[in-house]
């Protein structure tokens, strides 16, 4: 990995944990395409993510974790993904909802200190389940078919949820559910057991190694302390940047490779590498120009999420601004890296094809793009005055 991309680095401290990432991404991408190839769950890269302390980074202090930044988590995050986005992505799942979880304080204390303290301890891993077949994507809005009925201790649990990320290691999750007698939806805490199936759908496209199988829950028991309270305080999501952050490492992976393809290749129609013919040089100058300005915009949006803490509801059009440009980007700069490469790009014998498969997956997690640009617009809508 070419050092440029320190650029963003902003102390020892975080030098040593990029390190220590990009050592895990080097190992992650021995085994990406095997994973890939077969559409196998990375357990062996949990287990190397647990013993490196990477899983409780976000956890609080206070439980045994490094209370890392969202800035930070964006830092780690691009570079595990530079070895393998499907890892990067899953992992980015239960880093970004343990963070969340740490900021908006909807957990029952003791339900999110024991959380933590097995994530910490025993290398437990989180997420939450929201999507389904008939409702799609939660942040469309959709009420979900799931159904939470109340019963003696608690409430008994029924439907399915697509899409969920890391069902093939999780112990426990969260789901959202409709709650008929109050005719609203709420968030439970949810262990594997008796009435929880994982039937694995998983097969897909790209991102194949995230383990994101149906869940099927059939009158699930759960207690009533496992239902989780409204969130105390509105953290804007900024937690969904570990998102974008991921399809830009895999957009820098391709762009080394693009690089170094340019460098070295060198077909005997030509008298040198092919970086020195003009055109290629305007597709790398495209790529560094999305690069860049995607780079750019993601940590300033993730610096002013950790410094506005009392703004940070007010930040949702950045931060979905932020995904919308860095994903898009991400797929251009990999579009550009296979044009530079050429037909060879299209081999599984390269990892380009990859990338192109995985970073394609971007448009599809939230914010979806037309979300965003309505949100944009409903912002600029409804500023005052005449400028």
């Amino acid at each position: 990995m070419n050092r440029w991309i320190d650029q963003y680095v902003r102390n020892a401290a975080e030098r040593e944990r990029v390190r220590a990432a990009e050592a895990l991404a080097a190992r992650f991408a021995e085994r990406a395409g095997a994973h890939d190839r077969d559409g196998s769950f990375p357990f062996d890269n949990m287990s190397d993510l647990f013993e490196a302390g990477y899983l409780r980074l976000t956890v609080p202090k206070r439980y045994g974790g490094d209370e890392i930044s969202l800035y930070e988590l964006v830092l780690l995050q691009e570079r595990l993904a530079y070895g393998d986005g499907a890892t990067a992505l899953a992992v980015g799942w239960h880093l970004g909802q343990t963070l969340h979880f740490r900021e908006c304080r909807k957990w029952p204390e003791p339900l999110f200190a024991e959380l933590c303290r097995d994530i910490v301890r025993d290398g437990a891993m989180i997420n939450t389940f929201a999507s389904e077949p008939a409702s799609g994507s939660p942040s469309r809005g959709g009420k979900p078919e799931t159904e939470a009925v109340r019963t003696d201790g608690g409430w008994l649990i029924s439907g399915r949820k697509t899409f969920s990320t890391l069902s093939p290691i999780l112990d426990r999750f969260v789901v959202t559910a409709f709650v008929p007698e109050e005719g609203a939806v709420g968030e439970f805490l949810v262990r594997k057991g008796e009435g929880v199936t994982v039937e694995e759908t998983w097969n897909t496209l790209g991102m194949r190694a995230t383990g994101s199988h149906d869940v099927v829950l059939d009158r699930a028991f759960v207690s009533s302390d496992a239902r989780l309270e409204q969130a105390k305080v509105d953290d804007g999501g900024g937690w969904l940047l570990h998102i974008p952050a991921c399809y830009m490492g895999i957009a820098i992976a391709a762009r080394d490779f693009a690089l170094d393809f340019a460098r070295t290749y060198k077909p005997n129609s030509v008298a040198a590498p092919i970086g020195e013919l003009p055109t290629v040089q305007q597709s790398i100058g495209l790529m560094e120009t999305e690069l860049r300005t995607a780079r750019s915009l993601l940590y300033a949006t993730a610096d002013r999420w950790d410094r506005e803490r009392e703004g940070r509801a007010a930040l949702k059009p950045d931060l979905g601004l932020t995904k919308y440009v860095v994903t898009n980007g991400a797929i251009k700069i990999v579009d550009l890296a296979m044009r530079i490469v050429g037909g060879a790009s299209l081999s599984k014998r390269l990892p380009l094809e990859r990338y192109a498969r995985d970073v394609r997956a971007g448009l599809y997690n939230p914010p979806m793009d037309n979300n965003v640009l309505t949100l944009l617009a409903k912002a600029a809508l409804g500023e005052t005055g005449q400028g």
